[in-house]
């Protein structure tokens, strides 16, 4: 199982941007696919997640801006990311669990700066 984490950048406050993980060797569909999230000197923090079902699930600092989806189609989960602040500024990881093993994406940064 490879998970590829992709679409990080340097944006403004407020800015946008979409981040993609592209799974191989399983199907999102059939699997949770979480996204975390690590600044320097933090640990690792939960985002958001979406289950086999479709059913989604946001950390409160991040509900109303971020929106996690998939594509099945593609094996690709997403997860956009609106309203962006410095404090957003981190590493974001995806990762799901097959079989009761985590498998995780190598990450993307976000930077939010002006």
């Amino acid at each position: 199982v490879q998970l590829q984490a992709s679409g990080g950048g340097l944006v403004q406050p407020g800015g946008s941007l979409r981040l993609s993980c592209a799974a191989s060797g399983t199907v999102v569909s059939t699997n949770f696919v979480a996204w975390y999230r690590q600044a320097p000197g933090n640990q690792r923090e939960f985002v958001a997640q979406v289950n086999s079902g479709g059913a989604t699930g946001y950390a409160d600092s991040v509900k109303g801006r971020f929106s996690i989806s998939r594509d099945n189609s593609k094996n690709t989960v997403y997860l956009q990311l609106g309203s962006l602040q410095p404090e957003d500024t981190a590493i974001y990881y995806c990762k799901t669990r097959v079989r009761g093993r985590d498998y995780w994406g190598q990450g993307t940064l976000v930077t939010v700066s002006s």
